[in-house]
């Protein structure tokens, strides 16, 4: 047991230290993926590029971001999470970083589209899941609510401060203090982060004191693992339940609001600040729901968490372009209710995913899952990127994405309806 582990040993389970590293990070890599919605305008006017272009290149970096997740979780589990990690933030330092000498889409394309979207895949939702399934048996909910609501987090300390910078600085000095923070946290990842609870000498927290200690590590090739686990999942109903409802909340999340508001903001006079900050709104009113949905994924049925979910957002996105026209009762309202919802779901869901597929399997299949989510959001950050373009406005693109939440309500009450027990899967 190290000198760090000896001195909070004490006090609290070195899990609690794990899962604050892994915030940090996640808070980094979540500014960093939020940071084109702030960089949406500017580029148009440096470049004269349109939105469809611009949002072709921000659909890439989703779709990666997604794609990466289960190979990502399957080379934690075969080369460690340390290594795996790091590599990724400093692939995603330098796409950032190279990002400030480009001229032409396609340039934008490869930094951001290529290396940023498939390095933040890394450190995202299976990282999560990844290390909660390992450090802890009890507060798994609560625990995956707080280092969900760190994608709030990174708009809330993000967006306001790179939307002032790019006001009074430009564009590329916003690149600077994104690639500036990534370099930050790399070492600090490296330094306070351990594998497993077995590596000091512990069990996770909440474990029985009579649990044995659980010191295997899989072996095997991470891409035959990944795909192993997709085509096993694969032949399960829930799979697709799960991952069709996912591809709803990356559609209607990432892909359409976190993407595009700021740019509807200013076809209605707001500016991109005031924008902005409409989102960090959004993100503090997500740090307390997300966090609230994993407190409550602990306690009740995740299904019917999700069914009030996507139901409640999808009236809110529906709202959503009548919200400018008022003013106490508009925007305001808009961002206290779908704020609290934005991405509430991801605990009920990770939660679901254990339940069906199991402790060990879990991870990767969710990083399928989330691999379903981000496709959603490419599909959203692309269509409504054309609609805009085609019909001068985002209304239809808010009414058929708050339309698909409610598709996506009655979707979820079917997920793990008729299991008695833990599929062939949990054991693979």
């Amino acid at each position: 047991m190290n000198a760090l582990s000896r001195l909070v040993a004490p006090r609290f389970h070195y899990g609690w230290i794990v899962a604050a590293v892994v915030f940090c990070v996640l808070l980094a890599t979540a500014g960093t993926r939020a940071t084109p919605s702030v960089l949406m305008l500017p580029l148009e006017h440096a470049f004269g590029w349109s939105r469809a272009t611009i949002s072709l290149a921000i659909s890439v970096n989703l779709a990666l971001y997604g794609l990466t997740g289960p190979f990502a979780a399957a080379a934690m589990q075969r080369f460690g999470v340390r290594p795996t990690v790091v590599t990724a933030l400093l692939v995603l330092a330098s796409g950032v970083a190279l990002s400030s000498l480009m001229t032409r889409p396609w340039q934008f394309v490869v930094t951001w589209g290529l290396m940023v979207g498939s390095a933040t895949g890394v450190a995202a939702l299976t990282l999560s899941a990844t290390v909660v399934s390992r450090w802890f048996t009890h507060r798994r909910g609560l625990v995956m609510g707080i280092l969900t609501a760190s994608t709030a987090t990174g708009q809330l300390v993000f967006l306001p401060m790179l939307a002032a910078v790019v006001e009074h600085a430009g564009w590329r000095a916003v690149i600077a203090i994104v690639a500036g923070v990534v370099l930050v946290v790399t070492p600090l990842f490296w330094f306070l982060l351990r594998e497993r609870p077995s590596d000091l000498g512990l069990r996770p927290y909440g474990e029985a004191s009579d649990a044995p200690i659980v010191t295997h590590a899989p072996t095997g090739n991470p891409l035959v693992t990944a795909f192993s686990a997709l085509f096993s999942a694969a032949r399960t109903r829930d799979f697709w339940l799960l991952s069709g409802s996912f591809f709803i909340c990356g559609a209607s999340t990432n892909g359409y609001v976190g993407t595009h508001l700021i740019a509807m903001c200013a076809d209605y006079g707001i500016d991109e600040v005031r924008g902005a900050g409409l989102l960090a709104a959004m993100g503090i009113f997500d740090l307390f729901g997300t966090t609230f949905s994993g407190w409550l994924s602990d306690r009740f049925n995740s299904r019917y968490l999700l069914f009030w979910y996507y139901g409640l957002r999808g009236l809110s996105l529906i709202y959503l372009p009548f919200a400018f026209g008022f003013e106490f009762f508009g925007l305001p309202l808009f961002a206290l209710f779908y704020g609290l919802d934005w991405i509430a779901t991801v605990p009920p869901t990770v939660r679901l995913a254990n339940d069906v597929y199991g402790k060990s399997a879990a991870p990767i299949v969710f990083g399928w899952v989330v691999a379903g989510h981000q496709l959603g959001a490419a599909f959203a950050a692309l269509g409504a990127g054309y609609l805009r373009a085609s019909l001068g406005s985002y209304t239809v693109a808010s009414v058929i994405s708050g339309s698909l939440c409610l598709c996506a309500s009655l979707m979820v009450l079917q997920i793990n309806r008729r299991r008695t027990g833990t599929p062939e899967l949990a054991s693979a």
